[in-house]
């Protein structure tokens, strides 16, 4: 796996973005790939809860005939939590503070996730 490219998408983002605070993105299982998080949040749950909610999300969905889950988005009174699907395999969890543009996020995302798929998608053809 390329943990540095995945890093620097990562870092790309918080730099195009203001007000994002932390990036993860994690297997659907909920297994954490890769972080960038600041030491007060625990990247191993923040993967683990963004996969249970882009679950849940995908799963609402689906049961709704609205098609592919994209995105979902959860606010909170110090900033937001945008959780993005990577494909069927894996998600990308953004947070940020009360200063996040959400749509500038959304635009800067999608080819960040084209990328992180890319990234990912080497890593299961080479078998790793």
């Amino acid at each position: 796996m390329d943990h540095e490219a995945l890093a620097h998408e990562m870092r790309g983002l918080r730099e195009q973005v203001t007000g994002i605070t932390d990036t993860a993105v994690a297997a659907s299982d909920g297994l954490l790939i890769a972080a960038d998080t600041a030491d007060s949040i625990d990247p191993e749950g923040l993967a683990a809860l963004a996969a249970a909610g882009l679950g849940l999300a995908r799963r609402t969905a689906q049961a709704t005939a609205r098609g592919t889950l994209r995105r979902t988005v959860t606010y909170g009174s110090h900033g937001c939590a945008a959780f993005y699907a990577v494909g069927d395999t894996a998600l990308m969890v953004v947070l940020g503070d009360e200063g996040l543009d959400v749509d500038r996020l959304h635009r800067a995302t999608q080819p960040a996730l084209d990328r992180i798929g890319s990234i990912l998608m080497n890593k299961t053809a080479e078998g790793v």
